[in-house]
């Protein structure tokens, strides 16, 4: 019998990772193991998770009859024995084991191959889900001696199992939001960086973006970390700042915490995930309150609208055109600046929502207010 390991990647789900057991085409030609699809579109996409591109509505999911008998017929195929892997009970069990300098290289080792084995294993992350594994974690993150990057090694398992949507919800109740806090704020090494990576990935579930915008630090810990942080770190912080400031509270609170200043800083830097979190902060009104007061945020954002990839001229047109209909000096200068003109141009775009946007702008550099 083939184990998961040695089927081939075309076998995989590009959603889960996980070997397809009813593999469907999508209407974009791409294929996803129907319950990983199916949970993509009862949430409200409407796009290929691959391409990006539109899908068909409503959505058309066509049994890939030729794949599934490939799938099914390479289980019958005899393979060599596999190589054995350490029994992840026993490692779970070193990670449970007291803290003491005479076995912490035994938790390294236990804390790397429980990463390994979790990496692309659903049954590992369930049963180290199960085993109490997570609170032994949260000790290993919050150890004060990160000798050999214990912490940093412990998140990345953390992430690991933070994965599973199913795991999201469980791993918060459990208490991971204050201990990644605390490694986002005062962490070693690559350590802050993975913890706010962690943070992006619970924070896919919406009930999880309102608990962690909620707890103390979280929102400004991330902030200060575009302030002070590496290239790798700041990068993290805005990601992670993006998926949370979905939810329309998070927003006021990241513009209470002065996110304002220090986006329009790293976004001048040519971070263009600071664009994508000032679009979204421009659609409350104590952010657009907050950016009119930066007189050379529209030069930052015309940039990213000259040599912008798609995403970030989205984001630069949607913020442009909520501050334009929000203030009418603002409105006056971009149509000074240029903006109209560049605008038009960008109505040729390939990027379907780039033009849309851009049609937008137009329309409210004419006078037509949008709807805040």
């Amino acid at each position: 019998m083939a184990t998961s390991t040695q089927f081939p990647d075309d076998f995989r789900c590009p959603i889960s990772l996980e070997i397809m057991s009813d593999p469907v085409i999508l209407s974009s030609g791409h294929t996803f193991d129907r319950s990983s699809i199916q949970r993509w579109v009862d949430s409200g996409h409407r796009t290929c998770p691959i391409t990006n591109l539109p899908i068909s509505d409503p959505v058309s999911l066509i049994p890939n009859h030729a794949l599934r008998s490939l799938i099914s017929n390479y289980t019958l195929v005899s393979f060599p024995k596999p190589l054995a892997y350490p029994d992840p009970q026993s490692l779970i069990q070193t990670l449970i084991a007291s803290s003491s300098s005479s076995n912490l290289d035994s938790k390294l080792n236990s804390l790397d191959q429980l990463s390994k084995l979790s990496k692309r294993d659903l049954a590992i992350r369930r049963k180290l889900t199960e085993s109490g594994a997570v609170s032994a974690l949260l000790n290993c993150v919050n150890s004060d001696d990160d000798s050999g990057g214990l912490q940093e090694k412990a998140l990345h398992l953390l992430l690991n199992l933070s994965l599973d949507d199913d795991n999201k919800v469980g791993l918060v109740a459990e208490g991971v939001v204050g201990k990644v806090v605390s490694a986002l704020r005062r962490g070693a090494g690559d350590s802050r960086a993975v913890a706010a990576t962690v943070l992006t990935s619970l924070a896919v579930v919406e009930v999880n973006k309102a608990t962690i915008g909620a707890y103390p630090d979280a929102i400004q810990g991330l902030i200060s970390l575009l302030w002070g942080g590496s290239g790798r770190e700041r990068k993290e912080a805005a990601t992670a700042l993006y998926t949370l400031c979905s939810f329309p509270d998070n927003r006021v609170r990241a513009v209470e915490n002065q996110a304002v200043p220090v986006l329009i800083k790293n976004a001048n830097s040519g971070l263009e995930r600071s664009v994508e979190v000032l679009g979204l902060l421009a659609k409350c009104r104590e952010g657009r309150q907050e950016m009119i007061k930066y007189c050379g945020l529209l030069d930052v954002l015309i940039k990213f609208l000259k040599n912008g990839s798609s995403r970030a001229v989205q984001y630069a047109l949607l913020t442009i055109s909520l501050l334009c209909s929000y203030n009418e000096r603002m409105r006056v200068l971009a149509v000074r600046e240029g903006v109209f003109e560049i605008s038009v141009g960008l109505l040729e775009d390939d990027n379907e929502k780039v033009r849309r946007n851009a049609n937008s702008l137009i329309q409210v550099l004419q006078g037509k207010r949008l709807s805040l």
